[in-house]
């Protein structure tokens, strides 16, 4: 009996590392020691390999078994390593030929009769395989359609330890499952039972419906604040049905990342739309930004990478939350750092604030006011921070409708087909404007290129500067002023902004528009 050899791949946060397994069958009282700093969970492998073995009907080594997971500096965690372990132990017992097992990646966890279970972040771990030079994965059945979303490689889905043993005693791969590619799966990822949502459902509302074209095009943070029943909810809901599906580099590393938590719908494997995360206001800093103690997951901003994070009753979470906001907002990514080591999910995201004016959110009329004092007001809209809100490009206030500007309104309302395409056009604008730069819209632009390559000219920036010196405006401010300037000349199809972009976006951000 030799050492025998298979790989798999740690995951670390969304990123994968190769991991070499290597099995010793030797002399020596019999028992089974698993090294390679390991979780509890990957602990326990030895009794779950060992049950699958026996249960396939296959001889458990009466033997000294050592198992090694090399590198033994790297952390690793989960179930995945389960399918790599027990075809490393058969091949250094013999039941399968020691070479074939040697280049493939195994990923997968083991029942204890033997069936191939499916693990979290198969997408992130098929992807390390593929830069690593793989030329072919195995993974569970149930994986298989995500997995075959990495280009280049040949997925082997197995159902049982069993089936896979003998697949690798004949090297049959055709008896395999047909696996679906990549153009299959490129399709709409809303499920069917979601009812369709649409624009025009919001009437009423133009300047808040004109505020999220221009948040769409451009990228840009939004804060509504209105009575309940304006129709801020419905507003946000409907921001994502204007935004541009996901080119494929963006829709893998989405993919990946809801892979990883766990959020991936077991018939959508592919997901082509941006997402829309819309956490309880209940919700911890962990849940929002992402951490555990033992497995570190993404948080909300993470899931609503390329999408929209949207928190209804903004001021009714806690302060935590949402200065726990203000660094991704700003970087496009989270760092969580732990004991066990210090993980970086992406989290470029739109973050959409809705808030009532008061604490009682209850409707006020002429009849009926609300019975809450200013400086309840005040207390209550205070919980959200000045830094926070000075992140925020865009605010509108929205008041109730009369029966009579409802039905005016109703001849003026787009789809949300004609305003995405405008959306589409002005993002069209912006990527030809940004070639050769790593940004893709308006508001990932840098302070020092706004201020050098795209700065406004000398008059739009007139009324910029007079606000910067009154104190209206902070220079955090000014930038994004700018930006949102350079939005609204895109969607008119100017070259360059001019005083009436400057003024309209300096409004926008002042909630005065």
């Amino acid at each position: 009996m030799a050492v025998a050899r298979t790989r798999c791949v740690a995951l670390v946060g969304v990123s994968g590392h190769i991991v070499e397994v290597e099995a010793d069958v030797g002399h020596g009282i019999a028992g089974v020691s698993l090294i390679g700093m390991l979780d509890t969970a990957l602990s326990e492998a030895r009794d779950r390999v060992r049950s699958a073995v026996v249960n396939s009907r296959y001889a458990w080594p009466d033997a000294r078994v050592t198992i090694s997971l090399f590198p033994a500096s790297l952390p690793k965690r989960g179930s995945l390593f389960d399918l790599a372990i027990a075809v490393a132990l058969l091949g250094a017992a013999g039941l399968v030929p020691r070479k074939p097992i040697s280049m493939p990646f195994f990923l997968g966890e083991l029942g204890l009769d033997g069936s191939v279970r499916p693990v979290r972040g198969i997408l992130p771990a098929v992807m390390a395989a593929a830069g690593a030079g793989a030329r072919s994965v195995v993974v569970p059945i149930a994986n298989a359609a995500e997995a075959a979303l990495v280009p280049g490689l040949d997925v082997i889905p197995v159902l049982t330890l069993a089936e896979l043993v003998e697949w690798l005693r004949t090297g049959d791969a055709d008896s395999k499952p047909f696996l679906p590619t990549l153009p299959d799966l490129w399709t709409d990822s809303s499920s069917p039972d979601d009812p369709p949502l649409d624009l025009a459902d919001v009437a009423g509302q133009a300047t808040a419906r004109r505020a999220l074209e221009v948040c769409a095009a451009g990228g840009h943070n939004l804060w509504m604040l209105g009575q309940p029943g304006t129709g801020k909810t419905m507003l946000a809901e409907r921001l994502p049905t204007l935004l541009p599906p996901l080119d494929r580099d963006q829709a893998l590393e989405i993919t990946a990342i809801h892979s990883v938590a766990g959020t991936l719908p077991a018939d959508r494997p592919l997901l082509t739309r941006p997402p829309f995360m819309a956490p309880h206001h209940t919700a911890t800093v962990a849940a929002i930004v992402g951490g555990g103690s033992n497995v570190i997951r993404p948080g909300a901003v993470s899931l609503a990478h390329r999408g929209v994070l949207f928190l209804d009753e903004a001021p009714e979470f806690p302060a935590r939350v949402l200065d726990s906001l203000r660094q991704p907002i700003e970087s496009g990514k989270v760092v969580v750092a732990r004991a066990a080591g210090t993980v970086s999910f992406p989290a470029r995201f739109m973050l959409i604030l809705a808030a009532n004016p008061c604490p009682c959110a209850q409707p006020s009329t002429p009849e009926n006011p609300c019975q809450c004092t200013p400086t309840q007001r005040r207390r209550y809209l205070a919980r959200l921070s000045g830094p926070l809100v000075d992140r925020i490009d865009v605010k509108v206030r929205l008041a109730r409708s009369t029966r009579r500007e409802l039905l005016a309104d109703r001849q003026f309302i787009e789809t949300s087909a004609v305003v995405a395409e405008r959306v589409s056009l002005a993002r069209e604008r912006t990527l030809k404007r940004l070639a050769g730069t790593p940004w893709t819209c308006n508001a990932e632009i840098p302070t020092s290129a706004l201020h050098s390559e795209f700065r406004l000219p000398s008059s739009a920036m007139a009324p910029l500067y007079r606000c910067l010196d009154t104190g209206e405006l902070s220079a955090r401010g000014l930038d994004r002023v700018i930006r949102v300037a350079w939005t609204l000349a895109d969607l008119t199809g100017k070259d360059e902004p001019d005083i009436t972009e400057s003024t309209t976006a300096l409004g926008l951000w002042l909630g005065s528009e």
